[in-house]
């Protein structure tokens, strides 16, 4: 009896230590994994996020080669040698590539500075053409179809500042600049790309602030040549008595058959003197 009630305590205390053994493996296991859990949620809180995407670069403007662009068109070879021996062709430069308001050039063709007799360039200094050259550039961009909006809304300002204003008027598309010297029209386009318009000019644009304000009156327009009247030819027998009957048809055959038949006043008068001649003859031999 005593062997039974000691074996009974023995199965019931191994059974209740490998239970206790169990629970305390399970916890200490579950309790690993939540360690591990909170350890790698941590380390994925502090790693740095990936970087946004940089947006894609603007397009750089194509830079523009004034030199080479008046070399080539043309013929602008005067012009260009202003610009060139004035160094303002690097402000031209500067102001075309490296500015976000670009600009506007007005070119002159070479008979433009041929044909310019009144006033002279060549009297002007150093500085006056300086000013005269960059007359002919605005510090900004228009293309053809802006200069509608600048019509007639007064003076426009150009490079080279102060009273160097040029006035603009569109007719049907036909762009009209005045200077108060110079009246003329843009004839072509070079170059109109956004920064940099070039269009060509007719006439050399003339400002007020160098030449002054006492303006020739324009030119008169020739006189119509008179067209002399010819008197028409009358009627009558030809110089050459007759003698071109009959070589063509036309007016001088029919002024040469007119000639050669007698009028009725012609005939009366040589029947009359018939009559007479008889009459005469007969008075002779009654007396």
């Amino acid at each position: 009896m005593n062997t039974k009630i000691f074996i009974t305590c023995t199965l019931l205390f191994l059974c209740c230590t490998l239970a206790n053994a169990q629970a305390g493996y399970g916890a200490t296991t579950d309790s690993g994994y939540g360690s591990a859990l909170l350890a790698l949620s941590s380390r994925a809180t502090k790693l740095p996020l990936p970087p946004a995407p940089a947006p894609a670069p603007e397009p750089t403007p194509e830079y523009v080669n004034l030199t080479d662009l008046l070399s080539v068109a043309g013929p602008f070879s005067t012009f260009l040698h202003y610009l060139e021996s004035t160094k303002l062709i690097e402000t031209l430069q500067t102001q075309a590539n490296d500015t976000e308001e670009g600009i506007t050039l007005f070119v002159p063709k070479d008979t433009a500075f041929s044909n310019l007799k009144k006033p002279s360039l060549s009297n002007l200094t150093s500085d006056q053409l300086k000013q005269l050259c960059l007359f002919h550039a605005l510090p900004h961009y228009y293309s053809l179809s802006d200069f509608k909006n600048l019509s007639g809304s007064g003076p426009i300002n150009t490079l080279a500042g102060g009273t160097y204003t040029l006035n603009f008027t569109d007719d049907s598309g036909t762009i009209h600049i005045g200077s108060g010297w110079t009246n003329t029209l843009v004839s072509s386009s070079v170059h109109a790309k956004d920064p940099v318009a070039i269009y060509q000019v007719n006439k050399v644009l003339l400002p007020e602030a160098i030449f002054g304000t006492d303006i020739p009156p324009p030119a008169p327009a020739p006189a119509p040549v008179a067209v002399p009247d010819v008197a028409p030819v009358a009627d009558g027998p030809d110089a050459d008595g007759g003698k071109g009957k009959g070589k063509g048809k036309g007016v001088g055959s029919d002024t040469a058959a007119r000639s050669s038949t007698p009028s009725s006043s012609y005939r009366i008068t040589g029947w009359m003197r018939v009559v007479m001649v008889v009459v005469c003859s007969g008075l002779v031999l009654v007396l």
